[in-house]
């Protein structure tokens, strides 16, 4: 067998890793499959310049993660209340209402599952994290890589990616301590429930959320332990093949322009 016959069974392996990692980053599913498929060409037609010093897949890794570096959606920032906003205008507006609804009901995978909901909640506070510590964060506590392979990923000294992943859980924890009401009874977001109830009143909300070990150990006040929980949750979903995926896509693409506008209205 050949060395690029090789390698292209390798990354087989491991492309739906590349592209749910990437998804996250962008938020946005037809430019994730882009960046994916140039990652995918970049990656062949310098396959002599590999010098095998990592893995495949790690030096693979790092041509998508330079191709994230270009791309506007990954670079984009979003602001800790987008989520509210979004929420808001939609209350005041019964249309995007209506869209929303017809997203879960229409679309093959547009079922409302509260698991799911949890990760689409988690790229939405990652998104408010500086993009170098998002990187960091997903690399290693969602895609397993290690320090030194996230050195090689990213380009970054072993002090600045250790840097940016305690920072990153740090902020994480703080966001989630105060907004989530799973784990802290004055959390002033409830998406769960008041989604659940919209999308899929079937599903008894407190019975499934009482399933999750972070909601059931929230009372030890651990929220460093907390976050490695949602972390393990995070872990465990295909967000570009899970069964709310159209539904949870709507919101991520369309998020930025729902906060942007609200903030106008405000402004107004």
């Amino acid at each position: 067998m050949g060395k690029s016959e090789r390698y292209k069974q390798e990354f087989i392996k491991f492309q739906g890793e590349l592209k749910s990692f990437i998804y996250r980053i962008v938020t946005h599913r037809e430019e994730a499959e882009d960046i994916a498929q140039d990652t995918y060409l970049k990656a062949f037609k310098n396959l002599n310049s590999f010098q095998e010093k990592s893995s495949f897949k790690t030096w693979v890794f790092s041509i998508a993660l330079n191709l994230l570096r270009d791309n506007v959606r990954a670079r984009q920032r979003w602001g800790k209340d987008w989520q509210d906003l979004a929420r808001k205008l939609h209350l005041e507006n019964d249309h995007l209402l209506q869209k929303q609804l017809e997203v879960s009901q229409v679309s093959e995978h547009g079922r409302f599952v509260i698991r799911e909901h949890i990760n689409f909640c988690f790229s939405c506070i990652n998104k408010t994290l500086l993009l170098t510590q998002q990187l960091c964060l997903l690399l290693k506590e969602v895609y397993n890589f290690k320090v030194k392979e996230i050195i090689l990923i990213t380009g970054l000294t072993k002090g600045k990616v250790k840097h940016a992943i305690a920072d990153a859980r740090k902020e994480m924890s703080r966001i989630f301590e105060k907004r989530c009401a799973l784990i802290n009874k004055k959390g002033i977001c409830h998406q769960c429930t008041e989604l659940n109830d919209k999308f899929n009143p079937e599903q008894k909300a407190q019975i499934e959320i009482n399933k999750f070990k972070m909601v059931k150990e929230a009372h030890n006040k651990n929220y460093e332990k907390l976050l490695s929980l949602r972390l393990q949750l995070v872990k465990s979903i295909d967000p570009l093949h899970a069964e709310g995926t159209d539904l949870h896509n709507y919101f991520l693409e369309n998020c930025p322009d729902w906060a942007k506008s609200q903030k106008a209205k405000q402004v107004k």
